[in-house]
């Protein structure tokens, strides 16, 4: 069970995805507009927000970039336009995952279970533990209990996708990671994901990190392949 905040300005779908996420146990909190979808972000303080990207208002992308200015709350994007680019201005504005329209139920059960479980193995190694974990690099410190990132000593506030890939990566140093190999371990095989997905989580992992000089720099492209966290000195 989740709190789960939906942002649809489609009424008749708002009250079946509403209803459909309490038969399973979710408390859902749904509202129908850009403003009202920010402002719930934090009084109904939700663990997954669903998220439409027309909305009166502002539109969902802009609702996107708000919220992640004040919390990594994953988001799931709904769209109704399926054209690739659409669906990657989302995920670099800071979304999870997508789901274009039309979809069943089944299928955004199926996304929302994936999303909430990178979240519970997150949030189930902050339990205080005999021991810590902590992964050092050239100017980067991930704190994988705490859930915790600084860069050149600044704290950085990522998604629990974001976590989830940086971890994979810094705790591999000079492992080369396909594709594929990150998309199935972080995402896992519930949902179809594809590979820009995977190239705009990087892309927005390296900006979080810093610019050039940074810890950022440390995740390498490997062409053709996928890949690797360097653990080479940086400057």
């Amino acid at each position: 069970m989740a709190r789960i905040l939906v942002v649809e300005d489609e009424l008749e779908l708002a009250e079946l995805i509403r209803r459909d996420l309490e038969n399973v146990g979710h408390r859902v909190t749904v509202v129908h507009d850009g403003p009202a979808a920010v402002q719930s972000a934090t009084t109904a303080d939700p663990e997954l927000i669903v998220l439409d990207v027309m909305l009166p208002g502002f539109d969902g992308l802009e609702v996107t970039r708000q919220i992640r200015h004040l919390r990594s709350t994953p988001i799931l994007m709904l769209t109704a336009r399926a054209t690739e680019l659409d669906k990657v201005v989302g995920l670099e504005l800071g979304a999870d995952d997508y789901l274009t329209k039309p979809f069943s139920m089944r299928e955004l059960q199926a996304r929302i279970g994936a999303i909430l479980r990178r979240s519970d193995v997150i949030r189930n190694q902050s339990q205080p533990r005999e021991t810590t974990e902590v992964i050092r690099a050239p100017r980067l410190r991930v704190d994988v209990l705490a859930h915790e990132v600084q860069s050149d000593g600044v704290q950085v506030s990522l998604t629990a996708t974001e976590f989830s890939l940086l971890r994979l990566l810094a705790g591999n140093p000079g492992r080369v990671f396909s594709r594929e190999y990150l998309l199935e371990e972080v995402w896992g095989d519930e949902v179809a994901v594809f590979d820009r997905t995977i190239d705009s989580h990087i892309q927005r992992l390296r900006k979080k990190l810093g610019g050039n000089g940074s810890a950022g720099d440390l995740i390498e492209t490997v062409w053709g392949v996928g890949y690797r966290f360097s653990s080479r000195t940086l400057p």
